[in-house]
């Protein structure tokens, strides 16, 4: 059992899908709780690959690799999750605001995030507030992340956080924002709740904000 657990987490670490879709599959075979494996396997190697990027010892091609392993890993743990009423600490709607179609960042930050136990709501890139007000509305989102990486995109994080406002939700929703020209001053600026200068620190920010 402890093997098991142990080579779906070195699995994460070392990017190799194949041994993290076989192992995720044994564990079910071997009846160990889907939570256990969600947590003392992949959560947790999702943690160490954050430590490892701050520590400098891993750089974003390595945590991108990580993290598309453990998404194969999940896609299989799923249904099981869902089965055996495993809570998410919480869901997550992110998107680069109108005006900017760069993906990289969010889409690591949301595997980062979907790593630590989060559900995700990928609204893409372009994304004009009413999609991300929608999101809080009938999708069930209690927390937004933005992302801008233009500083001509930049003001659309206010325009979206004033209609967030308009629409009487922002009580409901914590605000996250990050991108290249962000800074922690810009998101007090416009109201946001943080900011997140890279993806492993978006998963820290993101665990504060809901706890």
């Amino acid at each position: 059992m402890e093997e098991v657990l142990e080579n779906i987490f070195n699995g994460i670490l070392d990017g190799d899908r194949e041994m993290v879709k076989r192992n995720v599959q044994q564990a079910l075979d071997a009846s160990i709780s889907p939570g256990v494996i969600l947590t003392e396997s992949m959560i947790a190697a999702m943690t160490e690959v954050g430590h490892r990027f701050e520590a400098g010892e891993y750089y974003v091609p390595e945590m991108l690799i990580a993290a598309r392993a453990m998404k194969e890993g999940l896609a299989i743990l799923k249904p099981y999750l869902k089965e055996s009423d495993v809570k998410a600490p919480g869901r997550v709607a992110a998107g680069t605001v109108r005006g900017d179609l760069h993906d990289i960042g969010k889409n690591l930050v949301c595997m980062m995030l979907e790593g630590a136990g989060f559900e995700i709501v990928d609204l893409g890139t372009d994304v004009s507030p009413d999609k991300f007000v929608d999101a809080i509305q009938n999708r069930g989102a209690n927390l937004i992340a933005m992302s801008a990486l233009l500083t001509t995109t930049m003001p659309n994080m206010q325009v979206t956080i004033d209609a967030i406002k308009t629409a009487g939700l922002r009580d409901k929703v914590k605000i996250m924002i990050g991108g290249a020209p962000v800074t922690d001053n810009y998101a007090r600026q416009i109201g946001a709740d943080g900011y997140a200068p890279d993806a492993s620190r978006a998963v820290a920010l993101a665990k504060t904000l809901v706890a």
